[in-house]
C-alpha cells in the first residue's frame, strides 16, 4: 500500500494548489489529481449534487490505486467528507477556510472571509466560524464568478481586478488585517490580491495544513513512501488542459481527459 499513490480531487483546477504543497512536503510520494471542471463550481449547487460528484471521484481515485483521498475542495468537504469516510476504507483529508489562525493573527479584530456560498453556508463552515470568532467582526463574502474566471483562463483579467476590488472593498472599511482564502481556487489570486490589499493585510489559506496533516495521517497509518522509487504524478480532467497545464508549468500532453 505505502508505494501507491495520494489521490487528489477538487471541482477544477484549484486544488492543484493543495497538490503542489503535498509535493513540496512529501516529495517521495506519487499523486494522481482529478480536476472536475465540468461541473465547477461545487459551490453553487446543492448538497446532493456535491456528494454525488465527490462520491464519483473518491470511486475513480480508489479504482487508480489510491492509498488515502485529500478532498481538495472546501465546498466538498463540508458538504460530503463526513459521507465519504463513512463509506469508504482509506483515510481522508479535508480542507475548509482557515478560521482559526485568522482569528489568533488579527490585530484589528477584523477578518474578511472569501469563500463560495457553498461553503458559507454550511454547518460546518459555522460551527468553526462560532468557535473561534466570538468578539471579532466577521465580513463573509461570496466569491461569486472567480472560479469561472479561472477555470476560463481569465485569472489575470481586468474583469477579475475589478471583480475583487468590488468584494474587498467591504472588508478593507472595516479594517481587515487578515482575508481567509475559502476556496482553494482562490490560492491562485495572490498575485492580484498583494496588488489590492494593504501590505498589513495578512492573506490565509489552508493548503500547507493540508498538506502537513496528510503527511501526519500517512505516518500514523504507516503509508508513507519509503520504496525509493522516483514519485510520479497523474493529471487527469473533464475540462480544459490548458488551464492545468499553464497553472502548473507542465505540457498539456502529460494530462488526461477523464470520461
Amino acid at each position: 500500500m505505502s508505494t501507491k499513490p495520494i489521490g487528489i480531487f477538487d471541482s477544477g483546477a484549484g486544488g492543484l494548489s493543495v497538490w503542489k504543497e503535498i509535493k513540496a512536503q512529501l516529495p517521495e510520494e506519487s499523486t494522481i489529481y482529478i480536476s472536475d471542471s465540468k461541473y465547477a463550481p461545487y459551490g453553487t449547487k446543492g448538497k446532493d449534487a456535491i456528494l454525488k460528484r465527490s462520491i464519483i471521484n473518491t470511486e475513480t481515485l480508489l479504482n487508480k490505486g489510491a492509498k488515502i483521498v485529500v478532498v481538495a475542495c472546501n465546498t466538498a468537504t463540508t458538504n460530503a467528507i463526513s459521507i465519504l469516510r463513512e463509506n469508504y476504507d482509506v483515510p481522508f483529508i479535508g480542507i475548509e477556510p482557515a478560521i482559526k489562525p485568522a482569528a489568533l493573527n488579527t490585530k484589528t479584530n477584523c477578518i474578511g472571509i472569501l469563500a463560495t456560498r457553498g461553503t458559507l453556508s454550511s454547518a460546518l463552515f459555522h460551527e468553526t466560524s462560532q468557535r473561534y470568532t466570538k468578539n471579532l467582526n466577521v465580513i463573509e463574502q461570496e466569491g461569486n464568478g472567480i472560479v469561472e474566471l479561472i477555470e476560463d483562463g481569465a485569472l489575470f483579467s481586468t474583469e477579475m481586478e475589478k471583480l475583487l476590488e468590488n468584494y474587498l472593498s467591504p472588508m478593507l472599511d472595516a479594517n481587515m488585517d487578515c482575508l481567509v482564502l475559502g476556496c482553494t481556487h482562490y490560492h491562485f489570486l495572490t498575485p492580484i490580491l498583494k496588488k489590492i490589499l494593504p501590505k498589513n493585510v495578512t492573506i490565509i489559506e489552508s493548503g500547507p495544513a493540508v498538506a502537513r496533516q496528510t503527511k501526519a495521517v500517512l505516518h500514523e497509518q504507516n503509508l508513507l513512501n519509503k520504496s525509493g522509487f522516483r514519485s510520479q504524478h497523474s493529471f487527469y480532467t473533464n475540462g480544459s488542459k490548458e488551464i492545468i497545464s499553464s497553472l502548473i508549468n507542465c505540457d498539456k500532453s502529460a494530462i488526461n481527459k477523464l470520461k
